[in-house]
């Protein structure tokens, strides 16, 4: 039996934050980051809100911790909000959505992404770090009510930025694309996804304004795709390296994934040569086909000025050669791994990082 479901309700365009003032909240509370608290844009947030009682928690870091949530969840029950808006990319979504779980509060979860990348404004994932270690929550009431997808939030993201977080938007749909949750419906959001992105982001990183809403859409489509379908290893394996180098997630997933295609491929490679040709890519035979999906991530990804290796990516072979067999342990124990298309093991995962580690 196949299912999808999508519970948030989705406000797009420039402008749209426009939307909060109709929604008649008395008690707002905003999680962000300290950029968004100093630069005034969280205060701006709160004006278009009308709310009568605003509290800013901007506390948010990358990678946010289990101690940092349960910080904010104190603050949750000690001011009873009636709305939660998480401003910020995924770490300040991921962050609110365990303040929100953990209180237990019945408040309208609002999520307003200034990233395009994550996702998280429409999926029931949310990740936090202890010890080190990268922990998916996945639950259906992780799942913001409403998202704000606001261009003019866009308009001075850095180049890096938007390459690593568009990589992200990359690998989720190509991971829905081929997880074992896969549906009729899940496909069609996700190979729209993929085709948009890699159309729009060497626009966007370029500076083309214009292309970044189709960019921020993508990766909302990616993030409804991903959260019925399912990931898989590329992500699995991300998450365990991130939260022992603290490297930015996307720019691991830009390494991984096309290695992790080639692992995937004893099962899926009818799948990935079918998206090939539905982008209109290659019309050949399965592994050329594929290997014309392949390439295209390699060009994607050389265009955007993101690194090739690990160790381009500032992960010595030595230090992930000592960590080997623990990243190995933590990517393997990611529920990531229930829906790749292929049953991770071991030497699945040693074989991608050796294929992706670079030299010295």
């Amino acid at each position: 039996m196949e299912q999808f479901f999508c519970k948030t309700k989705i406000f797009s365009g420039p402008g749209s934050l426009s939307v909060l003032a109709e929604l008649h909240i008395n008690r707002l509370l905003i999680v962000t980051d300290p950029y968004f608290s100093e630069n005034g844009t969280a205060q701006h947030i709160a004006s278009l809100a009308k709310a009568p009682q605003v509290e800013i928690f901007s506390q948010v870091a990358p990678d946010p911790s289990v101690e940092l949530a349960a910080r904010g969840t104190q603050v949750v029950q000690t001011f009873q909000p009636d709305a939660i808006l998480a401003l910020g990319g995924g770490s300040a979504m991921d962050c609110a959505k365990a303040m929100a779980y953990f209180s237990d509060s019945s408040a309208l979860f609002i999520a307003v992404p200034t990233t395009s990348g994550s996702g998280s404004e429409v999926t029931d994932f949310a990740i936090l770090t202890h010890n080190g270690v990268k922990h998916p929550l996945v639950d259906s009431k992780l799942q913001p009510q409403i998202a704000i997808l606001d261009s003019d939030l866009l308009t001075s993201l850095p180049p890096k930025l938007i390459a690593d977080t568009g990589f992200d938007l990359i690998s989720h749909a190509l991971e829905a694309w081929v997880a074992t949750g896969a549906s009729p419906i899940s496909d069609a959001l996700a190979s729209e996804a993929f085709s948009s992105a890699f159309t729009a982001l060497p626009r966007s990183f370029s500076g083309d304004l214009t292309a970044r809403q189709s960019v921020h859409t993508a990766a909302t489509m990616a993030g409804m795709a991903f959260s019925c379908a399912g990931l898989g290893l590329c992500h699995a394996i991300s998450h365990a390296l991130g939260g022992e180098f603290h490297t930015p997630h996307g720019r691991l997933n830009a390494i991984l994934i096309p290695a992790v295609l080639d692992v995937n491929a004893e099962k899926a490679l009818h799948r990935y040569a079918a998206l090939s040709r539905r982008l209109g890519l290659s019309a050949g035979a399965y592994p050329m086909a594929m290997r014309s999906l392949k390439n295209t991530l390699l060009q994607l990804r050389r265009s955007l000025g993101l690194p090739q290796t690990l160790a381009e990516a500032g992960i010595r072979p030595s230090q992930l050669r000592a960590k080997l067999e623990a990243i190995t342990t933590a990517a393997l124990a990611d529920p990531c791994c229930s829906t790749n298309p292929v049953k991770p093991e071991a030497h699945h995962v040693r074989q991608i990082l050796h294929q992706v580690m670079g030299h010295d």
